[in-house]
């Protein structure tokens, strides 16, 4: 019987090539689209599980309260870790991590720069599980002067050659240090990415006892069992313990005054395994993915899905009047409905595993272009595999009998009477409200994707045209300019001297990335009262008195740091968030004194219009100014004219001075388009996926329109006889198609504008809603949905009469 079901099935497909192949089409284009969406989701949920230990291992975090607002950093002071794991039983181990500059790296006449540079203790690769290939994780990084490399970064210098034990020469070829091991890499679905490790035991600062500022990323292995929120409600003890005296100490405030901190200074405790999801503060290690995505895509993936479901029911209903006579005469020779539903079930299941088949061809062929909209790393092996099989065969037959149960309901109980007299499977069925309801909801969704899609669009168009509070355009950033040494000076002078040059500044500290950033705690005094504010953190850009003129930073109040005051080196210039967050905003602030760690006290000489020197998802946030320490790079404001030409002349001047490193350079409004890349993928894969849900609900339709057509095929031919035009035949056909668009249209709305205003809850700085977003949709729906049902109604407008009427 099974394999009757199977025969009859196969001779179907072969005797309705173009109709079968629609329907294979359009459920294999939704089943691929669920299974990229699931290999993305799965993707982002796996990030940080590598670590044998990765459901014990804790990130500690800080949470600052100033001036009544709050900020939270994934980061901590150098002593916090391991101050936590001697205080409590609880921790197993501790581990520090800090991001470095990048190095020029020598070997023989091999050189390189290398960015991806950190700092760790020594268990670090124990603790996160890292592989190597040639050393130890439990020694490499124990004594000074280690080095531990990623195979692909060995292989640069060494070639296929063992990398243990050799010397490389980093800088200017002053300080060198011994590979004592080499590892595969960093898996890619981890929060931070370095090829090149050095060991803390090299670096004095990172062994001094501090708790009160932030800067090195801090990991606890918590004992099995432990409850984490109860370890995190003994914390307040340390900051009594450590950070009190520290701030008393450096900022030198009163006692009563320091005690504040153990309210407003908390350290936190984050899973591992949430940091890639739950975390997107703008001090991470790496760009963070967004959970909330996560929920989208997987919504998305299923109601694709579903959509590819209905379309095939649609389709599959449509087809039935032409197997109206065989039903009959099955129902005549003793085929009993389940039976009947069997073999419908079976023809849905076939086709349903044909396209699955044919979904893991286009998997396989658009999973790389895929990886690049996404920025994954997503292998074909990781989605098809010996592991995965039995999953796909166990949903090909879920689908299979989804998307066939209604049809095969549809079929198997009509009526025989009228289906031998002649009439058809189609007019034993009813009106068809089922179907319609699956066309409002295939569009609703459509409708719903199509606003998402214009409204990410417009927030990455307003982010990118926002006014960034300086001047990107034109600015030239050449880095590595330490190289130069004494030297740096003088070069950046001979730049300022060339015609092309409108203004120079020697600073390391870029906006628009993490270059030059520092960051410190702050409290603000003022002469005329006593006692301090509250502190507040800050990042700290380090300039020179051309800094603000060469990126067109506009001066709210105050003066810019000049030359003709030597006093200047104890003063700053801060932006308006300082001035908001110390809660300044009723007085001028010239004049008066911010204190930071070690009682440095610097003068206020000016105050900046806040400008976006991080992304403008996050609100900005405040900055102070200093002057000097800025050694590193020259940003140069050239003029429009021959910016290759100055270029050229830059590279010269700066190969007249024989520096160890080549002469490279970026533009500054090529950073700040790398800035909302994750934005722009967002948007890209939403019009993609909006796209293809508009094709399947069209393929849906197509097949209701086919439906209708069919089961009014007389009555079209009586009007045609009757004197009834093409055109009003069109009409007839298309009108109630198009209220079914309109009624989905509407409700698509509230949907999408609720779910969108929730993903701009995200944006420190966001666009509202229009109105005509929503008029657009609407537009594109419907015309979109006329273009498809006005396809088929012509057709069956241009049918000739006779043929239709022949049968009466």
């Amino acid at each position: 019987m099974i394999k009757n079901y199977f025969k009859i099935a196969w001779r179907n497909l072969m005797k309705n090539k173009v109709f079968s192949a629609i329907n294979m089409i359009g459920l294999s284009v939704g089943l691929t689209c669920c299974i990229l969406i699931a290999a993305f989701v799965l993707d982002e949920l796996s990030y940080d599980r590598y670590p044998t230990k990765s459901a014990q291992i804790y990130r500690v975090g800080l949470g600052l309260i100033g001036n009544g607002a709050g900020t939270n950093f994934p980061n901590v002071d150098v002593a916090v870790g391991q101050g936590i794991k001697d205080a409590f039983p609880e921790v197993e181990a501790s581990t520090r991590l800090l991001r470095w500059q990048q190095e020029f790296i020598r070997y023989g006449e091999k050189q390189l720069k290398e960015k991806a540079v950190a700092v760790v203790d020594a268990n670090f690769m124990e603790i996160f599980s890292i592989p190597f290939l040639e050393g130890d994780a439990k020694t490499a990084l124990k004594e000074p002067g280690s080095v531990v490399l990623t195979k692909e970064l060995a292989t640069r210098f060494f070639g296929d050659k063992p990398a243990l034990g050799r010397t490389l020469l980093f800088g200017n070829g002053e300080t060198t240090r011994k590979v004592t091991g080499v590892i595969a890499g960093i898996p890619a679905n981890t929060h931070f990415h370095f090829n090149l490790f050095f060991s803390t035991t090299d670096f004095k600062f990172i062994q001094v006892q501090n708790w009160s500022n932030v800067g090195t990323f801090t990991y606890l292995v918590l004992k099995k069992g432990t409850d984490p929120q109860k370890l995190e409600a003994k914390f307040p003890q340390l900051v009594a313990e450590h950070v009190v005296p520290e701030i008393q100490r450096d900022m030198g405030i009163s006692l009563a005054e320091a005690q504040k901190s153990v309210d407003t200074f908390k350290f936190y405790l984050q899973p591992l395994t949430d940091i890639h999801l739950h975390s997107a503060t703008k001090y991470e290690l790496e760009a963070n993915g967004n959970i909330n995505y996560v929920y989208i895509f997987s919504v998305l993936a299923f109601f694709i899905l579903l959509l590819a479901i209905v379309n095939f029911t649609n389709l599959s209903t449509a087809g039935a009047a032409k197997r109206s006579k065989e039903i009959g005469i099955r129902k005549v020779m003793g085929s009993i409905k389940g039976q009947l539903m069997s073999q419908f079930l079976v023809e849905s299941i076939v086709i349903t595993f044909l396209s699955l088949v044919l979904s893991v061809g286009f998997v396989t062929i658009l999973l790389p272009y895929f990886n690049d909209l996404a920025g994954k790393q997503i292998a074909v092996q990781s989605i098809f595999n010996l592991k995965t099989i039995g999953g796909f065969f166990a949903f090909g037959i879920l689908v299979g009998i989804l998307a066939g149960i209604y049809p095969a309901f549809f079929l198997a109980f009509s009526k025989i009477t009228t289906v031998l007299k002649g009439g058809s499977v189609l007019q034993a069925s009813g009106r068809g409200g089922l179907r319609s309801g699956l066309v409002v909801f295939q569009f609703a969704i459509s409708g719903a994707l199509i606003i998402a899609t214009i409204v990410s669009y417009q927030q990455l168009k307003f982010m990118q045209n926002k006014t960034q509070g300086f001047d990107k355009e034109q600015v030239l950033v050449i880095h590595d300019t330490y190289t130069l040494g004494s030297n740096e000076t003088v070069f950046k002078d001979q730049l300022r001297q060339d015609s092309r040059v409108v203004q120079a500044t020697l600073s390391k500290s870029i906006p628009l990335g993490n270059e030059g950033m520092e960051g410190t705690e702050i409290f603000g005094k003022d002469p005329g009262k006593k006692g301090s504010t509250a502190s507040i953190q800050t990042a700290i850009f380090r300039v020179d008195d051309q800094y603000l003129p060469t990126l067109g930073i506009q001066l709210r109040q105050g003066r810019n740091f000049s030359k003709a005051f030597s006093t200047d080196s104890a003063a700053v210039i801060i932006n308006d968030a300082v001035v908001r967050d110390l809660g300044w905003g009723k007085s001028n602030p010239i004049g008066k004194t911010i204190v930071r760690s070690g009682r440095r006290e610097f003068t206020v000489i000016g105050v900046v219009k806040d400008f976006h020197y991080a992304s403008a998802r996050q609100k900005i946030a405040p900055l102070m100014m200093l002057l000097g320490h800025n050694s590193g790079a020259i940003q140069v404001k050239v003029k429009t004219g021959d910016v290759s030409g100055a270029v050229a002349a830059f590279k010269q001047k700066w190969e007249a001075f024989n520096p160890s490193a080549p002469f490279t350079y970026t533009f500054l409004d090529d950073r700040f388009a790398t800035l909302y890349e994750a934005e722009q993928k967002t948007g890209q894969l939403f019009t993609v996926f909006a796209g293809i849900s508009i094709v399947i609900a069209c393929l849906g339709l197509f097949g209701l329109v086919t439906f209708t057509a069919e089961q009014r095929t007389k009555e079209i031919g009586v009007r045609k006889v009757m004197g009834a035009t093409s055109s009003s035949i069109v009409v007839l056909l298309s009108k109630d198609f198009l209220k079914l668009v309109l009624i989905s249209v509407l409700i698509a709305f509230p949907i999408a504008g609720w779910t969108m205003n929730l993903w701009l809850e995200d944006f420190a700085y966001r666009i509202e809603i229009a109105w005509w977003i929503y008029v657009l949709a609407a537009f594109l729906a419907v015309g979109i949905a006329l273009l498809t049902v006005s396809f088929q109604s012509i057709k069956a407008s241009l049918m000739n009469p006779v043929r239709s009427l022949k049968m009466e």
